[in-house]
């Protein structure tokens, strides 16, 4: 089978960053293109792809540069903050918005509400060592009274959840799609419009079945890989494939 050149281009490419550290300088395209014997555009290509593949990283007007290993966020019922504390990465958010509105239809359909009634809105920019990595809009069913005094000290809406309303979610489902970078979220996340991200829709359900949280969060593509967990228990581990529970 032959090779497409562009793929021959980009494991040339690997061999030449291995070993060096994150944010070491890559030879410009150009460079790039007399090394390997190829045109711009063949080797445009292979770029494109090793940042898509989270390898390098493109900053407008700097150059190409050997991206820092992708983070781990493990899908299960934890938040963001505690995903990356658990890495030993130190979580942080810019608060873009913190507001209480009255839902319209699509914000009450997610959240179960009537039209027009009040919910919390947060927009945040997410960020690891001072570095935004995903755009995240939460829309939250309250009543969570002083919610913005309550938040700003902890940071992590889970975490506030518990020690300012004794709330606890029991379930949450998460939907994971991807799409491209718009661009706001290209010029809040510091990458290129059209750049794949991952798109998570989360719901989240308190122990009495309500829904109290729907959020949106559009995380960078080249940045993140994720893991879902789920354990078996018991009951699960006695089932034969294909056959009801034993006893």
């Amino acid at each position: 089978m032959k090779v497409p050149k562009y793929f021959q281009v980009k494991q040339d490419i690997l061999d030449l960053i291995a070993g060096l550290q994150p944010g070491a300088g890559v030879p410009t395209e150009r460079e790039l293109a007399e090394r390997f014997a190829t045109s711009r555009t063949t080797v445009r290509q292979a770029i494109a792809e090793l940042v898509v593949d989270g390898r390098l990283e493109r900053t407008q007007g700097r150059g190409t540069f050997v991206a820092q290993p992708k983070l781990m966020q493990v899908r299960q019922l934890t938040s963001f903050s505690q995903d990356l504390q658990d890495e030993g990465r130190h979580p942080g958010s810019v608060v873009r918005d913190l507001s209480e509105r009255e839902a319209d239809r699509e914000v009450a359909e997610h959240l179960r509400i009537p039209v027009g009634s009040p919910y919390w809105r947060l927009e945040r920019v997410r960020l690891t060592a001072d570095e935004p990595i995903a755009h995240e809009i939460a829309h939250l069913a309250g009543p969570f009274p002083d919610l913005p005094a309550e938040l700003a000290p902890r940071g992590s809406l889970y975490k506030t959840f518990r020690e300012a309303y004794g709330l606890e979610l029991a379930a949450v489902e998460d939907v994971i799609e991807t799409a491209l970078a718009d661009p706001l979220q290209a010029s809040l996340l510091g990458v290129d419009t059209g750049l794949p991200m991952l798109l998570i829709h989360r719901t989240g359900w308190d122990a009495d079945g309500r829904v109290r949280e729907w959020t949106r969060c559009v995380f960078r593509g080249d940045r993140f890989r994720f893991v879902a967990r789920n354990e078996r228990g018991p009951a699960d581990q006695q089932t034969p494939q294909g056959g009801p529970p034993t006893s």
